[in-house]
């Protein structure tokens, strides 16, 4: 007994001490990002950018081990050794710091000195090994193989074959070059992810994801399928501001599942609308997780401008979405929520308008200002100030300590999957890999746009599993987009494509995550929660396809363009998920008689008419709009002829 009593007391030190470790490493991680991204040079100090990043990485390294056990628990009990990886991690991580002068102008990366080879070693075991604990095992060994990839890079047969190293020549790489663990992923993450972090945990304790939430009831709430409706728009923008698709599902599906249920949607429904709509949130401006900013270092472009070009691929998923659940409901005559259970619009707006106005200043300061680093911490400080005014969601002491650790966690985890991505660009960096990758890939297609188009779908599919989100897309960003953007395709276009074909198996049976996530929730099959979500979230494989083959749909071309395209992508999309649910909105329902074949009919004809204009591949765009304009009049006429033979009945 006094043995157990003993073990629970350490345990108990143990967690109190990580509790501190995270929120004394988290402020000055906070006050390290500030004093480098606003040059505030307090006592004169500047910081190079290696050394910068190698203290970021120290002191969330040595976190990871701490919020992350053996087991890869998160916040679970941590162990002795722990802190001894912990303290290993700090150590070498602030090594790295003290000598990034030296090793800038001496070139460690090629010709590192003993002490700085062991250091290496130590560091890149740890890396490692956070990856493991923070993304898992099957991210692990992706990073595993790929980071010792230059050790038999000459071995491996051609197209795959480069460069070889040695152990240690490799290892040092990795470590002391800035196109590896330090390379694009960190310099990203330390430029402007972290003030969009702190935002993002900041708004939801101050009572800024319960507004939105509010306001998604209020606007939609009362209408057919509200329930799901609001799904569509909470999920949307939590996963917008978090990056986590499951996160997203565990925080927001605990409120939208039990609410469909209870207005007549089916389990599995339910649990592929919030799958489908936290998936969709990620890829939704103006936050996007950290990937955006990610992609806007890869592309050497501002921020606005990935923005403004994901915001039409966006509306077309949930648009898409939305189309299908509305669809839906209709089919099965549900109804919207119960007004005494709904916020009042003007209410949630008169309460809310604080949330509104620090939106509008942080778009500004990114769009007009073009001040993407800076907006988040601004837009950070004026709803702090703001919070403390009004008393609803006042922030205590113990909420902004909650409010740290949850920054910390988020951090920890991110930059522990960071580091472990980098190894991988290190490794095609230092092998040469990439651009033998990218000729061989266009040797395969041979100069036919399609087959590359699908070569690069299936491939970015695979490798999306069991993938985070960031990790997925810098791994595609090196090894698939050269290809693609060989192939004549729009740059931007492409990393959108491959992001958003990254994303795919998070609703696609057998890997579906985040299908799976809900499913549990929602106490339904798994494989008919996946199998659902493929048919709801059915835009998310057919519109990449449309705005890489057709830049308009990413803000690429002429205003005028630009109009056409997403109008009548809208309409065929329409159409499109119509068909996928059997109903025509304000028509009436295709089932009866022929129904199966109304239906492809509707869904070709929508395809058609969002189809691209794509006059280099022989595609024009008028005679596909016509046509899918004469193949859409049938269905439609059925259904308007079947619901006035219901409405007749119904009167009789």
């Amino acid at each position: 007994m006094q043995e157990l009593e003993n073990e629970a007391g350490i345990a108990e030190t143990y967690d109190t001490g990580r509790n501190l470790a995270l929120i004394i490493g988290t402020t000055g991680a906070i006050l390290l990002v500030v004093h480098q991204l606003f040059n505030i040079q307090l006592f004169g100090i500047v910081l190079l950018d290696g050394r910068y990043l190698a203290l970021l990485a120290a002191i969330f390294l040595s976190l990871s081990f701490l919020v992350f056990n053996r087991r890869g628990e998160r916040l679970g009990p941590v162990a002795f050794y722990d802190w001894i990886l912990a303290t290993l991690a700090l150590a070498s991580g602030v090594y790295l710091a003290c000598v990034a002068k030296l090793n800038l102008s001496e070139g460690w990366e090629y010709a590192a000195p003993q002490t700085a080879q062991w250091v290496a070693y130590v560091f890149f075991a740890l890396v490692l090994e956070a990856t493991r604990r923070a993304g898992g095992k099957v991210l692990f060994a992706i990073v595993a193989l790929f980071s010792l990839y230059p050790t038999f890079a000459g071995h491996v047969p051609d197209p795959f074959s480069g460069f070889q190293s040695t152990l240690s020549e490799a290892i040092a790489y990795h470590v002391y070059s800035s196109e590896s663990i330090f390379g694009i992923p960190m310099r990203a993450f330390g430029g402007v992810v972290i003030g969009f972090i702190i935002f993002g945990a900041v708004l939801q304790h101050t009572g800024g994801g319960q507004f939105f939430n509010d306001l998604a009831l209020a606007l939609v709430g009362r209408y057919r399928g509200g329930a799901a409706k609001v799904s569509i728009f909470a999920s949307g923008f939590m996963g917008s501001m978090s990056g986590s698709v499951i996160s997203n599902i565990l925080t927001t599906g605990a409120v939208s599942i039990p609410a469909m249920r209870r207005t007549g949607f089916s389990a599995k429904t339910a649990a592929a609308t919030e799958a489908c709509a936290s998936t969709g949130g990620v890829l939704m401006p103006p936050i996007m997780g950290a990937t955006a900013f990610v992609m806007a270092s890869f592309l050497s472009m501002p921020y606005v401008e990935i923005a403004i070009a994901a915001a039409i691929p966006s509306l077309l998923f949930y648009f898409g979405l939305f189309v299908q659940i509305d669809a839906y409901s209709a089919r099965l005559g549900l109804r919207g929520m119960s007004g005494p259970d709904l916020p009042r619009l003007n209410a949630t707006l008169r309460e809310g308008w604080p949330y509104v106005l620090v939106f509008a200043v942080l778009i500004f300061m990114m769009v007009v200002l073009r001040q993407e680093t800076a907006a988040p911490f601004y837009a950070t400080v004026l709803l702090l100030i703001v919070n403390q005014i009004f008393p609803r969601h006042r922030l205590t002491v113990a909420g902004l300590i909650d409010v740290l650790k949850q920054v910390g966690t988020g951090l920890t985890e991110l930059t522990a999957i960071i580091l472990g991505v980098g190894l991988i660009v290190g490794s095609f960096s230092a092998t040469g890999l990439a651009g033998t990758l990218v000729n061989e890939l266009l040797a395969l297609a041979g100069d036919n746009v399609f087959i590359l188009l699908i070569a690069g779908a299936m491939t970015a599919f695979v490798f999306g599993m069991g993938m985070t989100v960031t990790a997925c897309y810098i791994f595609l960003a090196v090894v698939l987009a050269p290809a693609l953007e060989a192939g004549g395709l729009n740059i931007l276009a492409v990393h959108l494509f491959i992001l958003y074909w990254g994303m795919v198996s998070y609703i696609t049976p057998p890997v579906a995550l985040g299908a799976y996530a809900a499913a549990t929730m929602a106490g339904t099959s798994a494989m008919k929660a996946g199998l659902e979500a493929m048919r709801l979230g059915g835009v998310i494989y057919i519109a990449p396809f449309f705005f890489v083959l057709n830049p308009a749909l990413v803000a690429q071309s002429p205003a005028i363009e630009v109009f056409i395209a997403v109008t009548c992508a809208l309409l065929g999309l329409a159409l499109i998920c119509m068909a996928l649910q059997g109903y025509v909105i304000f028509l009436g329902p295709l089932s009866g008689a022929g129904e199966f074949p109304l239906r492809i009919v509707l869904f070709v004809a929508g395809f058609l008419i969002a189809l691209p204009e794509m006059d280099y591949v022989g595609i024009p765009f008028g005679p596909s709009l016509i046509a899918g304009i004469l193949l859409a009049f049938p269905p439609l006429f059925v259904a308007l002829r079947r619901r006035s033979t219901e409405f007749a009945g119904e009167n009789t």
